[in-house]
C-alpha cells in the first residue's frame, strides 16, 4: 500500500474522559446544594445556539465523556440522565460511566416525563439562559404543568467548577466574496431591514454565527469545520447594523469592507445596549437565548416575535451561490473518484479506517483550494458503520476486513462551496443481505431524487419516499433523510430540511441532503447521500399544472454498482441510475488521471 500523508485537519485522539465523569458529577452536586437546587440542566450548546461548538463550550463532553453533536444532560441529587437520540445510543453508552450517568432515549422520553419519575417530591432545577431558548424551556415547563418541580435561571454552574476552561476563540475574520454570494451585504442590510420596517419591528437581535457571517458576507474561523465568527448583530429597520465582535478578530481589510453603516461594538457591550433599545424588537423563540428575552423584558422593551430574519434568505441560495457550490462539488467530485480509484486497488485486510480518512483528505488537499474538511470524516467499516456518526479514534482504529461495508461520510469546506457526500463501499464480496438492503435504500435515495411535487410541501411531506422501500420490508433508519447546507458556512444549516417534523416548505434555491440509510447494530451500515437543490420544475406536456418543483443532485461521484440487486430495480431506477452515471461522467472526466478515468469508465458503466 501507497504511503499515506497524516491528515492536516481530523485527529484521531480520544477526546471523551468517561473516567473523568464521576468526579466532576460530585463537584456539580456540591455546586447544586450550594445554590439550593435539586438539578441542573447541561445541554450541548454555547450562546448562538450552534451545532458545533468551542473547546471552551464543551460543557456536556467535560461532565459526562458523551462527545456527540446533540443531546443534553440532567443531573439530579441521585440520578443524571444523558439524553441522545437514535444517532447517538450506541456511541453514548460507549463514551460515559453507566454507573452514574443513564442513557436516556430522547426524544421517546421527554426530559419533563423523566424529571416527573426521578424528582418526584420536587424541587428547582436550575439552568443557564444563555444555553436555552425560549421554545426549549416553555416545552419543558408545559410537561412540569401539575408537579412541584420549577425551572429557574441560575450562574452556569459547570463554568463555575471547570477550573482549566479554554478560554473563547479569537479567530480571525475574512471577507467572503461577492462574486459568490451574489449580493452585497449592503443589499442584503436593506432587504431586511425594509421587512423589518414592513412588520412594524424596530430591530432584529441576531445571534446565530452563520447568519451573522451570511448578513454580513464574511467568514470566521472560531469554529473548527465551520467558517464562522462568534459574535451578535442587532439589525435594525433602516439597515443599519452593529456587530458586537471581539476586535482582535477584525483587521483593516474587514473594516473597509464593512463601511460606514455597521458600527463594531466589543461583545461586553451587548447586554447594555439590549437595555437602552426601541421596540418591538423582533426574536426568533426557537433560536434566541432565553437572557436575552429577559434582559428587554426588564428594561420595558417591547418585543415581537417573528422567524429569524435571515434564516429563509440564507436558505434560498442566489443564483451565484447555487453555481458556486455547483464548482466546489465537481472539484469534490473529482478528489473523490481518485480516492475511490486507490481504494478499490487496495487489497482486504490491507488498511484501516484512519488509513481511509487520512487518504481521502490528502486527495481533497491535492485540489490546492480546501480550506478545511466541512466535519470529521465518518469511516466505519463492518458494526462501526451501523454508528451513523461514528468518529475514528486511535483506540476505535479497526482493519478493512473481507466481505464487510465501510461508510465513508465526508466533505470540504472551500470557498466557493461546502460539500457533502456519503458512499457505501464493499470491501472484497459482499453478502446478500448487504446487497438488498443497500438496494432499498438506493431505491429510496432514487426516488427522493427523481420526485416533483406541488409548491408549499415541507420536508414531513417528502420524507416518507425515502423510507418506503425499507419500511416495505419493515425496515428503517433513526434519523432525518436531509438537512440543509450553506454555502462555505455550516454543513448542517436551517431551517429546512427533510424530516418527518420539518414544516418549512421548500423553496427554490434551498439545498438539502438525500441521505437514507439502514443499519444493522453490531453488523453493518448502509448509507448514500448526494446534496440536491430545489429547482422549478418544467411542466409535462399533458400535464394539469405548473406549480411543480423538483431536486437537482450536485454531487457526481457512482454510486458502487457492486451493491446493486440490479434484479429488484424498477425500469426507472435504473434509467435514473444510468443516467446519472453519464452525468458524473460527463462533469469530472477530463478532471481525472488517467488511470482515475479508466476506473470511472468501469464505475459508471450501465446496468
Amino acid at each position: 500500500m501507497q504511503d499515506i500523508p497524516p491528515a492536516k485537519f481530523q485527529s484521531f485522539s480520544e477526546t471523551a474522559q468517561p473516567d473523568q465523569g464521576p468526579p466532576r458529577l460530585a463537584l456539580l452536586r456540591d455546586a447544586m446544594q450550594a445554590e439550593g437546587l435539586a438539578g441542573f440542566m447541561v445541554p450541548r450548546a454555547d450562546v448562538h445556539q450552534g451545532e458545533y461548538v468551542a473547546p471552551c463550550d464543551e460543557r456536556l463532553a467535560w461532565l459526562t465523556g458523551f462527545t456527540g453533536s446533540a443531546g443534553f444532560c440532567i443531573a439530579l441529587v441521585d440520578a443524571a440522565g444523558v439524553f441522545i437520540d437514535g444517532r447517538y445510543r450506541s456511541q453514548a453508552r460507549e463514551q460515559v460511566d453507566t454507573n452514574v450517568f443513564t442513557p436516556v432515549d430522547w426524544p421517546d422520553t421527554k426530559p419533563a416525563d423523566w424529571l416527573r419519575s426521578n424528582l418526584s417530591h420536587g424541587g428547582v432545577v436550575g439552568y443557564d439562559p444563555w444555553l436555552y431558548t425560549p421554545d426549549q424551556l416553555s416545552a419543558i415547563e408545559k410537561g412540569l404543568v401539575g408537579s412541584d418541580i420549577a425551572l429557574n435561571p441560575s450562574i452556569n454552574l459547570i463554568d463555575q467548577i471547570w477550573k482549566d476552561r479554554p478560554g473563547p476563540p479569537v479567530g480571525k475574520v475574512r471577507v467572503y466574496p461577492v462574486s459568490f454570494a451574489g449580493k452585497s451585504h449592503a443589499e442584503k442590510r436593506k432587504e431586511l431591514g425594509a421587512t423589518l420596517k414592513k412588520s412594524g419591528h424596530a430591530a432584529a437581535v441576531i445571534t446565530l454565527t452563520d447568519s451573522l457571517a451570511w448578513l454580513l458576507n464574511i467568514r470566521g474561523s472560531d469554529i473548527p469545520r465551520n467558517p464562522v465568527p462568534h459574535g451578535f448583530a442587532i439589525l435594525h429597520a433602516s439597515g443599519q447594523c452593529t456587530l458586537f465582535i471581539n476586535r482582535e478578530k477584525i483587521g483593516q481589510e474587514i473594516l473597509d469592507h464593512l463601511g460606514n453603516e455597521v458600527k463594531l461594538a466589543q461583545p461586553a457591550e451587548f447586554e447594555q445596549y439590549l437595555e437602552g433599545m426601541e421596540g418591538p424588537v423582533r426574536l426568533d423563540r426557537s433560536s434566541i437565548p432565553q437572557a436575552v428575552v429577559e434582559k428587554l423584558e426588564a428594561n420595558g422593551v417591547e418585543i415581537a416575535w417573528g422567524d429569524e430574519p435571515c434564516a429563509l434568505p440564507k436558505a434560498r441560495k442566489t443564483e451565484a451561490e447555487i453555481g458556486s457550490t455547483r464548482e466546489a462539488h465537481v472539484r469534490d467530485a473529482a478528489a473523490m473518484c481518485e480516492f475511490l480509484c486507490w481504494f478499490d486497488e487496495q487489497e482486504p485486510g490491507s488498511m484501516t479506517e484512519i488509513d481511509v480518512v487520512q487518504k481521502l483528505e490528502s486527495f481533497r488537499g491535492a485540489t490546492g483550494a480546501l480550506l478545511d474538511i466541512s466535519f470529521d470524516t465518518i469511516a466505519g467499516s463492518g458494526p462501526h458503520g451501523a454508528l451513523p456518526h461514528y468518529r475514528v479514534t486511535e483506540a476505535s482504529n479497526r482493519t478493512l476486513g473481507e466481505g464487510e461495508l465501510l461508510v465513508l461520510d465526508s466533505g470540504g469546506q472551500y470557498e466557493d462551496g461546502t460539500t457533502d457526500i456519503t458512499r457505501t463501499l464493499p470491501i472484497g464480496a459482499p453478502g446478500s443481505d448487504e446487497m438488498a438492503a443497500f438496494t432499498r435504500v438506493l431505491q429510496g435515495m432514487i426516488a427522493m431524487s427523481r420526485v416533483r411535487w406541488p409548491k408549499g410541501l415541507a420536508g414531513r411531506d417528502l420524507d416518507v419516499l425515502a423510507r418506503y422501500p425499507l419500511w416495505l420490508n419493515d425496515q428503517d433508519y433513526d434519523h432525518g433523510t436531509g438537512h440543509g447546507v450553506g454555502v462555505h458556512l455550516c454543513v448542517h444549516e436551517g431551517p429546512q430540511r427533510l424530516s418527518r417534523i420539518s414544516h418549512v416548505p421548500l423553496e427554490p434555491g434551498m439545498i438539502v441532503s438525500n441521505e437514507p440509510g439502514y443499519y444493522r447494530e453490531g453488523a453493518f451500515g448502509i448509507r448514500i447521500e448526494n446534496l440536491v437543490v430545489v429547482r422549478e420544475a418544467l411542466q409535462i406536456p399533458g400535464g394539469d399544472r405548473d406549480n411543480k418543483l423538483c431536486f437537482e443532485s450536485i454531487n457526481f461521484v457512482p454510486i458502487d454498482r457492486r451493491l446493486v440487486e440490479a434484479s429488484m430495480l424498477t425500469t426507472p431506477e435504473r434509467d435514473w441510475l444510468n443516467s446519472y452515471h453519464s452525468e458524473c461522467k460527463q462533469r469530472i472526466w477530463n478532471l481525472l488521471s488517467r488511470q482515475a478515468q479508466n476506473w470511472l469508465d468501469a464505475a459508471c458503466a450501465k446496468i
